[in-house]
C-alpha cells in the first residue's frame, strides 16, 4: 500500500516564514512538537505483473503518461535527457506503467522512448518491481512497428494503440465507417501480436461520447485479437462521475471477454472532473488509472497523479472498497518539482497536494486550530509527499553553511545530486548567501532548477552587464562560452535591458528563435529575493520548419522550447533562461539533423550496392524508425 504518515493528536506549533512570492501573504509552516508521533503505514507488496490480470482484485495500477500526454501541453517540450531523468523519478515513485512517448513523432522521440526502455525498463528494484515501458501508436503498421522497436528492449514492454469511436470523430476526422474502424483496430492488435508483443493496450478515442453498443462490439473484437488492457478515455472531459462509473460498469458487464482483461480510465480535465471521474471509474471496476504529474496535458490537462494516489491512499480503505496502489507518495514532491522545472509548466499555488499553499494556513481561526492540533485542518502531513518544512536539527542555511549542510537539506527535499552537481549548486548557494542572510527552501529549489534541471549545455552565459535608464539607449554586453570552448563577447542595444541582452546573445549564437512567452517571479519575498524567469521560444527564420513533428492526431505540430533561470538580478536570470531555452532547441535541431544524415547515408549505401527500389524503400523506413 502507498506509504502514508499517521499523526497522533498531540500539540503542534507553527512558525511564520516567507511566502512563495514577493508581496504575497505569509505562510504558517508546521513544526513538529515534542512528543508528536509520526509513523509510516507498512507498505504492501504489489501483485506480480501479469498483463491481462491482477491477482489482488483491490489493486489499482497507476499508468503515468506525463512523458506522452503531459508533453502535449503547449510549451512543455522535453528533451531526451529530461525525459530519461523524469522516467527515473517515476520509477522511484513506483508507478506501474510509464508511457514514455509517441515514438513515430520524431527521431528524438523514438530515441527517448528506446533509451527509457533500455535503462529504466531494465532497472529492477530490490523488491522485484520494474515499471512497464509503454509507447503510443496509431493503428498504422509503420507506427506500430516503430513503437514496438522502441519499447521491446524493456523487461516489460507494452504498446498502446488507439482509434476514435465517436460518431463525430469517425465521420469528420477519420472518414471511416464503423466496420472500417473495427477492422483497423483488430488488424493493429493482430499485427502487434505477430511481432511478439504480448502486452497490448487498446483505446477507443472519445469513448465518453461514443455509442455504448458500438463500444461493446469493438472492445470485444480487440480482446479476441489479443488486447490485454482496454482503456476507456473521456477524451474531451465530457462525462460526469456517475456517468463515467456507469459506463465502466456497463462495459465490464456487456463486453465479451472483458473479464479476462484490465479495464483502464483516461480522463481529461475540461470540466475539472478528471480526478473524480478516474476514481468513479475505479469504483465501476477499472483497475488501471491513467494520469500525469501535476495534471499536465492537452487543453485543461489530465487526471493528476498526486490527487488520484493520495485520494486512494487516504480514503481507499473505508470509502473505495479497499482499493490501494503501489505508489510511494514520499517521492511526489520531488517528482512534481522536476516535471515543473523541465516542462516549464508552473504549478498554481492552490493546486491540491503539491501547490505552494497546500499546507499553508492564513486564517486566524485556522491558525488557532493548527496551534492546538494540526489534524484540525490538515488531512495529511507535508512529510507524506516528501516535504520537510523544518529541519529537526535546527539547521538554518546561510553564508556560514557548508557543503554537508546543503547536501543534507537537499536530501530532505528529495534530491540526490552527484558530486559535480552538488559543487555547482553549492557555488551558487555561497554567492547567494553573501547577499542574503537566510536561505529558504524555495531558494534552494530555485538553485537546483537553475544548475541541475537544465538541458545539455551548448552555450554558457559567463558574464552580463547592462546600462539602462531614462537618459539613453539600453545597452547590454555579454560574455558567453560556445560549444567549442571559446569565450565570445558582444554588445547590443534594445528597447530595454532584457531585449538588449537577448539581441546580444542572438548575435553570437546565430540560431533564429521567436520569443513566444516571458514571465518573471520572485522566489521569496523581500528585496534580496531570487528572481525566477521562464521563457518559451520556437524556431524561426530558416529553422522554422525544423520544429515541426508528427502529431498522434494526424498532421504536424510546431514544437516550442522552454527555459528557466534564477539569479538575484532579473536581467541575469532572464538571460540564463533564454540561453537554457536556446540550448534545448539547439539540441533538438541537432538530433533531427543527425537522424536526417543517417537516413541519407543509408539511402546512399542502398544505391551504391545496386539495391532494388523495394530494398531502398525498406532502408529508408528503417532509418526513419
Amino acid at each position: 500500500m502507498a506509504t502514508c504518515i499517521v499523526r497522533q493528536p498531540v500539540l503542534a506549533g507553527c512558525r511564520a516564514t516567507a511566502g512563495p512570492r514577493a508581496g504575497s501573504r505569509r505562510r504558517m509552516q508546521p513544526v513538529r512538537a515534542a512528543g508528536e508521533v509520526v509513523k509510516a503505514v507498512e507498505q504492501r507488496k504489489r501483485p506480480e505483473y501479469i498483463p491481462n490480470r491482477i491477482d489482488d482484485p483491490d489493486y489499482v495500477r497507476i499508468f503515468d503518461t506525463t512523458l506522452r500526454d503531459g508533453e502535449q501541453s503547449p510549451g512543455a517540450t522535453l528533451t531526451s535527457k529530461e525525459k530519461l531523468e523524469i522516467a527515473k523519478k517515476l520509477s522511484q515513485l513506483g508507478v506501474d506503467i510509464i508511457e514514455a512517448g509517441f515514438p513515430i513523432a520524431s527521431p528524438d522521440d523514438f530515441e527517448a522512448v528506446r533509451s527509457i526502455a533500455m535503462e529504466v525498463g531494465n532497472a529492477v528494484h530490490d523488491d522485484g518491481y520494474v515499471p512497464v515501458i509503454c509507447g503510443l501508436s496509431r493503428t498504422r503498421e509503420k507506427d506500430l512497428e516503430t513503437a514496438w522497436e522502441a519499447v521491446r528492449h524493456a523487461k516489460l514492454p507494452r504498446v498502446h494503440t488507439f482509434i476514435a469511436t465517436s460518431e463525430i470523430h469517425m465521420k469528420y476526422k477519420l472518414r471511416m465507417t464503423p466496420d472500417e474502424v473495427i477492422a483497423n483496430a483488430v488488424n493493429a492488435v493482430k499485427h502487434l501480436r505477430s511481432m511478439g508483443c504480448t502486452d497490448i493496450e487498446f483505446s477507443p478515442e472519445d469513448a465518453g461520447r461514443s455509442d455504448p453498443i458500438f463500444l461493446y462490439e469493438i472492445l470485444a473484437e480487440v480482446v479476441k485479437a489479443g488486447a490485454t488492457t482496454l482503456n476507456i478515455p473521456d477524451t474531451t472531459g465530457w462525462t460526469l462521475p456517475h456517468e463515467f462509473q456507469g459506463l465502466i460498469s456497463k462495459i465490464k458487464a456487456n463486453t465479451e471477454g472483458a473479464g479476462g482483461v484490465i479495464i483502464s480510465t483516461h480522463c481529461q480535465n475540461d470540466l475539472g472532473l478528471s480526478t473524480a471521474n478516474s476514481l468513479a471509474g475505479a469504483m465501476g471496476g477499472a483497475r488501471q488509472i491513467e494520469c500525469t504529474i501535476n495534471g499536465i496535458g492537452e487543453r485543461a490537462g489530465n487526471a493528476s497523479l498526486e490527487e488520484v494516489v493520495m485520494a486512494i491512499a487516504l480514503r481507499g480503505k473505508d470509502q473505495l472498497g479497499g482499493l490501494w496502489t503501489g505508489v510511494r507518495p514520499v517521492h511526489i514532491a520531488a517528482a512534481s518539482k522536476m516535471v515543473c522545472d523541465y516542462s516549464g509548466m508552473m504549478v498554481q499555488p492552490h493546486k491540491a497536494i503539491v501547490g505552494a499553499n497546500a499546507f499553508a494556513h492564513e486564517s486566524g481561526i485556522h491558525q488557532d486550530g493548527m496551534l492546538k492540533n494540526r489534524d484540525t485542518y490538515e488531512i495529511m502531513s507535508p512529510e507524506t509527499i516528501g516535504l520537510t518544512r523544518v529541519d529537526a536539527a535546527g539547521i538554518v542555511l546561510g553564508k556560514h553553511s557548508g557543503r554537508n549542510a546543503l547536501n543534507t537539506r537537499l536530501g530532505q527535499l528529495g534530491f540526490e545530486l552527484s558530486d559535480e552537481q552538488l559543487n555547482d549548486v553549492f557555488r551558487r548557494f555561497k554567492s547567494l548567501a553573501d547577499n542574503k542572510k537566510n536561505i529558504t527552501d524555495e531558494d534552494v529549489l530555485a538553485l537546483v532548477n537553475d544548475e541541475v534541471h537544465q538541458p545539455t549545455v551548448v552555450w554558457v552565459l559567463e558574464d552580463l552587464q547592462v546600462v539602462c535608464g531614462s537618459m539613453g539607449m539600453p545597452t547590454a554586453t555579454i560574455r558567453i562560452r560556445g560549444p567549442d570552448g571559446i569565450t565570445r563577447v558582444a554588445s547590443s542595444v534594445g528597447s530595454g535591458p532584457v531585449d538588449a541582452a537577448y539581441k546580444a546573445i542572438d548575435s553570437l549564437v546565430r540560431v533564429q528563435a521567436e520569443l513566444v512567452d516571458y514571465s518573471v517571479n520572485s522566489v521569496t519575498e523581500g528585496i534580496e529575493a531570487l528572481a525566477n524567469t521562464r521563457v518559451v521560444i520556437r524556431p524561426a527564420g530558416r529553422q522554422a520548419d525544423v520544429g515541426y513533428v508528427k502529431s498522434y492526431k494526424g498532421g504536424r505540430t510546431q514544437r516550442t522550447f522552454s527555459g528557466s533561470g534564477a539569479d538575484e538580478d532579473i536581467v541575469v536570470s532572464s538571460a540564463r533562461a533564454y540561453v537554457s531555452a536556446l540550448n534545448k532547441m539547439i539540441g533538438f535541431i541537432s538530433a533531427k539533423s543527425a537522424a536526417s544524415a543517417a537516413t541519407a547515408a543509408m539511402l546512399g549505401a542502398a544505391s551504391s550496392s545496386d539495391s532494388s527500389g523495394d530494398e531502398s524503400r525498406e532502408a529508408l523506413a528503417a532509418a526513419e524508425a
